[in-house]
């Protein structure tokens, strides 16, 4: 088909086109297929447009959707929808009422007739863009559309139809879980005033913002609708306020007590401002008269308690301490806090913040005011109870200046808080050391390295040479020497030295001050401080400075030096000490070598002096060799029983072998060749006794053993 010969004749210029055209209707129409009727519609369009309607009514087999697009082209918009119907194209149908012939009415009727969820849907976006919010709602309930619940949320509320969207709503709850969606029911149930059904849902599944609903509920003075939902979530601050607005005044104290706010007190009371009005106008008496005769009434509620408190802060100080410990329970402790911190009564603030839990703020007031509200006993108990472990060491040093003949008992209340080297450390900075000496004696069974060292010095300083033993021998974490035993490497002393450094100083004063010390028992305590700590050879110095000769043998002893212990000997015979040398060879008997012993003696003239070892050592190496002995012959008697039980043995399995039975060949049978055999009783052949063959020449003995030789 020739498309621009089609266009050149249906000019309107040319004067046949009329003549073409029925004579193409007349001759084509009954016979025309599916592109012809599409070009016969089309031909129509655009030459004759009232033929349109009847062509289409006619024919059954051209494009729809392209011919009803050029109808809608061509503002034949009756055609179009006549088109689009045709082909049950019924969006595309609506949308042309909608949005070409501008008509809802039949919009609305159409859906009704195909009832197709997409077509309701396309209605109810033209009703709402229409502001006819209720039947769009019912358009898109019957769409099951949920997808714009917002569009239609907004409509609603500005139409203020909300019976028609809680039905909404809840087809949208079926489809989604929208915070948004759940929080708006709720609003739209207060609304109308369904509470119950508020109460309802709540207690359901959901997932709305409930505390922004309940705020949003409040704003709009839907306080019934709040109260529910305040209640349900426990804001009893805003419940206390919401109640105030519904004048459920009792109500409202109990949330406000439950919600222990100061600021909603401040909403809920209305005390505070009558309160105002009196004292503005100097009637403090007739004020206070008025609210001790309040304190009464069956249901005197908090503010009552409490602004009377702050009348007797601010007016009657004398009442203030009685008020506080009758009513403490009853108290709004936040606020009369605020209004003793004022007018500074720190003795009743102290007391308001021990009953608050407040013990850190307790503690500091108590020490920043101590003269109006220090009290040892109560100190001692708000002290345990604080969580700013800075505070113990403000402790310390408060009573260290104000307080030092307390100081030990507050010490041992904190002992189990306490850094112990931290306050040692406090103590010293401030010389003070000697004063907190019963706390360290007390907390030296932790064996803190601080703590035996403070007092080691104080027990060098008061010469208690038996207290220092005590402490040294018993509480060992201290350092003894600051130095690495011997036998470290050179890299571990190092090492200990650069972490101890701090340490030394003050261990090298310690011990020097013990080896100068004018009483022996401290030099001997240096002396066993460097036995303690593998010191031998300063140790065994210090002692021979001091001619403690049993020190210096029982630190050769404890060291298990054979060289010590020798040369300790050749010590004692050049300064002729012959008893030490034979005290010497007692007290170090396993480390001195016999040879060495026998040798110093005899070339010293000393035989006599080392007879003893010689007896003792002749003593034991004789029971050592009568105990090889023993053991020796007891090893060859074990030897000697084994053989005679091994033989024993091999003799018992020889007699149960000529028990056992012999096997012999059996007789020939019958018949098979040879003499028949003699046949004695019973058909069998002579046997010797129990059945046996003769073995060899001789009778057969009984029971058919064999002669045995004795054993």
């Amino acid at each position: 088909m020739d498309g621009d010969l089609w266009d050149k004749v249906l000019q309107p210029e040319n004067e046949y086109r009329r003549q073409l055209i029925d004579q193409v209707v007349s001759t084509a129409l009954p016979e025309s297929k599916s592109p012809e009727q599409n070009l016969l519609i089309l031909t129509a369009i655009k030459a004759d447009p009232s033929r349109v309607m009847d062509y289409v009514n006619r024919l059954d087999n051209f494009d729809g959707p392209a011919v009803g697009e050029v109808a809608v082209e061509a503002q034949l918009y009756e055609e179009a929808f006549a088109i689009f119907k045709k082909f049950n194209l019924n969006v595309q149908a609506v949308n042309v009422l909608l949005d070409n012939i501008r008509s809802i009415e039949r919009a609305e009727e159409f859906a009704f007739r195909v009832e197709e969820d997409a077509v309701w849907s396309q209605v109810a976006k033209a009703q709402l863009r229409e502001g006819l919010v209720s039947e769009a709602i019912e358009s898109f309930i019957r769409a099951d559309d949920a997808a714009h619940f917002l569009d239609v949320i907004r409509a609603a509320e500005e139409a203020n139809v909300y019976d028609d969207l809680v039905k909404y709503l809840l087809m949208v709850r079926q489809k989604a879980r929208e915070p948004k969606v759940d929080g708006e029911l709720i609003f739209a149930y207060a609304k109308i005033d369904r509470l119950s059904d508020i109460e309802e849902f709540i207690l359901m599944p959901n997932v709305a913002n409930l505390q922004n609903v309940g705020d949003r509920l409040y704003d709009e003075e839907l306080y019934e609708a709040a109260k529910i939902i305040y209640a349900f979530i426990s804001n009893w601050a805003k419940l206390a306020v919401t109640l105030v607005k519904l004048k459920q005044f009792q109500g409202a104290v109990d949330a406000a007590r439950k919600a222990n706010s100061a600021k909603t007190w401040k909403e809920v009371d209305d005390l505070e401002e009558v309160s105002e009005y009196y004292q503005n106008r100097g009637c403090f008496n007739e004020l206070i008269s008025l609210m001790e005769s309040g304190l009464g009434l069956e249901r005197a509620h908090m503010g009552i308690f409490t602004e009377l408190g702050v009348l007797y802060a601010r007016y009657r100080h004398e009442k203030l301490m009685e008020h506080i410990k009758l009513f403490s329970t009853r108290l709004n402790i936040p606020k009369l806090i605020r209004a003793c911190d004022e007018q500074q009564h720190w003795k009743e603030l102290t007391y308001l913040y021990i009953q608050y839990d407040e013990f850190d703020n307790a503690a500091t007031t108590i020490m920043n005011h101590s003269p109006d509200a220090w009290d040892h006993m109560q100190f001692k108990d708000v002290c345990v109870k604080v969580a700013n472990v800075e505070l113990y060491y403000k402790a310390v040093h408060f009573y260290l200046q104000e307080h030092p003949d307390l100081i030990n008992d507050m010490l041992n209340v904190l002992a189990l808080r306490l850094d112990h080297t931290r306050v040692v450390d406090i103590m010293r900075k401030a010389g003070q050391l000697h004063l907190v000496k019963p706390y360290m004696v007390a907390v030296q069974s932790n064996n803190v390295s601080a703590v035996n060292e403070a007092l080691n010095e104080l027990y060098v300083e008061e010469e208690d040479y038996e207290r220092l033993r005590e402490s040294v021998d018993m509480h060992d974490n201290f350092d003894q020497i600051g130095l690495a035993p011997e036998g470290k490497s050179k890299v571990d002393n190092c090492v200990m030295l650069s972490v101890f450094a701090l340490n030394l100083i003050t261990v090298y004063v310690f011990l020097e001050q013990l080896e100068k010390h004018e009483l022996l028992e401290m030099r001997r305590i240096a002396a066993y401080i460097y036995k303690k700590a593998g010191r031998w050879k300063q140790s065994i110095a210090l002692s021979k400075k001091d001619n403690m000769y049993k020190d210096c043998m029982e630190t050769c002893s404890q060291s298990g030096d054979r060289e010590l212990s020798e040369d300790l000997l050749v010590y004692f015979i050049e300064q002729g000490k012959k008893e030490c040398f034979a005290s010497c060879l007692f007290i170090c008997y396993d480390l001195i070598r016999p040879d060495v012993a026998l040798e110093l003696a005899w070339m010293n003239n000393m035989v006599d002096f080392a007879f003893p070892y010689l007896l003792q050592f002749i003593r034991e190496y004789s029971s050592k060799v009568d105990d090889l002995v023993k053991d020796k012959i007891e090893s060859q008697k074990e030897e000697k029983a084994k053989e005679k039980e091994e033989k024993d043995l091999v003799a018992q399995q020889n007699m149960y072998a000529q028990l056992l039975p012999l096997a012999l060949p059996a007789p020939p049978m019958p018949g098979m060749g040879g003499p028949p055999p003699a046949m004695g009783g019973m058909g069998m052949p002579p046997m010797g006794g129990m059945g046996m063959p003769p073995m060899g020449p001789g009778p057969m003995p009984a029971f058919g053993m064999p002669p045995m030789g004795s054993y």
